[in-house]
């Protein structure tokens, strides 16, 4: 059952991931700067995520019982589900690396999980 911790677990598995408590209990998860998943903690163990999604997967998404298009992003095919419970686990794992992927995929090359460019890259 995938609750908090196995999605902190996953998404820190991913290359150059960082996380940073941001507007009051949002755990987010970023690379390179940019998020791929949010956390709300306010909500307990079960809590709801926030992720970016395929635009080809995103209506089928909203199909699903518990998932809904995301307060704000929501045009920008990000989904929210209301909690980790809404998705088997390998479900919901996808769509955690589905989401890295995409938003990685956009993410500033030049910078590491840090924000600052590679050393070899620095003006002296």
């Amino acid at each position: 059952m995938p609750d908090v911790d196995w999605i902190r677990r996953l998404c820190l598995s991913l290359s150059d991931t960082t996380e940073k408590l941001q507007w009051g209990e949002n755990l987010c998860f970023k690379v390179r700067g940019k998020i791929f998943a949010i956390v709300d903690l306010s909500e307990g163990s079960l809590a709801p995520i926030t992720l970016k999604c395929a635009p080809e997967q995103f209506h089928d998404l909203l199909e699903i019982e518990g998932i809904a298009a995301a307060p704000y992003v929501g045009r920008y095919k990000w989904i929210l589900l209301e909690n980790s419970n809404v998705l088997p686990a390998s479900e919901l794992e996808a769509l955690i690396r589905q989401s890295y992927g995409l938003v990685v995929a956009k993410a500033p090359k030049k910078k590491s999980a840090s924000g600052k460019p590679p050393s070899s890259h620095r003006k002296r």
